[in-house]
C-alpha cells in the first residue's frame, strides 16, 4: 500500500491537524451509523460495527462520539445512505478507487467527475480499473507490538497471507472474507491493532514525479476533503525525494 500511506504522509505534514482529525471524525462517524443502521447496534452480532468501532477507537475517537453514532441509526435519524465506488485515472495515467457514502448520488457523482477532470484525470466506468487491484483485508500494528519476526509468527498462526514490516510498524494482509477471524487472533496474541479494514491493493505500482505527482496530490487530497468520500486508493509510485519536496511545497 506504498501509494496510500505516502499520500498520507504527505497530506499530514501539509494539513492542520485540527481539520484534519474533524473531518476523520465526522467520516468514521457516518460508518459506525452506517453499520449500525444494516446491522443492529451490538457489535458483537455486527462484523461491520465492530470493525468499524475498532477504526474509530484507533483514531482516537471519543467514546462518546461513537455512542452518538450508533444511537443516531438506533432512533431511525440517519439518512439512507447509498454505498457507491467510482473508478478512474489520474495524472501519469495513475488509476484511482474512491468509495463513497452518500444520501445524494447526484450530486456526489458530479463531484467526483469534477475533481477528476480539474486534476488531469478522468472518471471511468465501474470496473475500468477495479481489476489492477485486489480486495483485501489489511490490518496494522505499531512498531511496538513486537519484531519483525514475532509479528510474522502471529500472523501465520492466524491465517494470514502477508505481513510488510519497517519502521514505522506492520502490516498484515489477509484474504477479505478471513479479515475478522484473522483480527481477532491477533488481537489475542499481539493486543488490539491500530487499524483492521478492508482495502483495495493495487497489483502493480505506476511511478510517477515531478509535476504529474503534485497535481494527482491535489486530486487525492480533493477527493479525499470531501464529506461523502470515504477511502481513495491509487496505484502509484513516489521517489522519497519528490515526497519530501511535497511535503515542503
Amino acid at each position: 500500500m506504498a501509494g496510500h500511506s505516502q499520500f498520507k504522509n504527505i497530506m499530514h505534514r501539509k494539513g492542520k491537524q485540527d481539520a484534519i482529525r474533524s473531518k476523520l471524525f465526522s467520516k468514521l462517524a457516518r460508518e459506525i451509523t452506517v453499520a449500525a443502521k444494516e446491522g443492529g447496534p451490538s457489535a458483537d452480532g455486527n462484523p461491520r460495527l465492530r470493525l468499524a468501532i475498532q477504526n474509530a477507537r484507533s483514531e482516537g475517537m471519543p467514546k462518546d462520539n461513537i455512542e452518538r453514532a450508533i444511537n443516531k441509526a438506533s432512533g431511525g435519524e440517519v439518512e439512507d445512505y447509498s454505498e457507491i465506488r467510482y473508478e478512474g485515472y489520474g495524472p501519469g495515467g495513475v488509476a484511482v478507487i474512491v468509495e463513497a457514502l452518500t444520501d445524494n448520488r447526484n450530486r456526489t457523482a458530479g463531484a467526483v467527475r469534477s475533481y477528476f477532470t480539474k486534476n488531469g484525470g478522468a472518471l471511468g466506468e465501474t470496473g475500468s480499473v477495479a481489476f489492477m487491484f485486489d480486495r483485501v483485508g489489511e490490518i496494522v500494528y505499531s512498531a511496538s507490538a513486537g519484531s519483525a519476526d514475532a509479528v510474522l509468527e502471529a500472523a501465520i498462526e492466524a491465517g494470514a497471507e502477508d505481513v510488510a514490516s519497517d519502521e514505522n510498524g506492520h502490516v498484515v494482509t489477509t484474504a477479505f472474507e478471513d479479515l475478522g477471524t484473522v483480527s481477532k487472533a491477533l488481537e489475542e496474541a499481539l493486543g488490539p491493532a491500530e487499524s483492521v479494514r478492508s482495502v483495495w491493493k493495487p497489483q502493480t505500482l505506476t511511478p510517477i514525479d515531478g509535476e504529474k505527482a503534485a497535481t494527482l496530490m491535489k486530486l487525492l487530497a480533493t477527493l479525499d476533503d470531501d464529506d461523502d468520500v470515504q477511502n481513495v486508493y491509487a496505484n502509484y509510485d513516489i521517489d522519497q525525494a519528490t515526497i519530501e519536496e511535497l511535503s515542503a511545497a
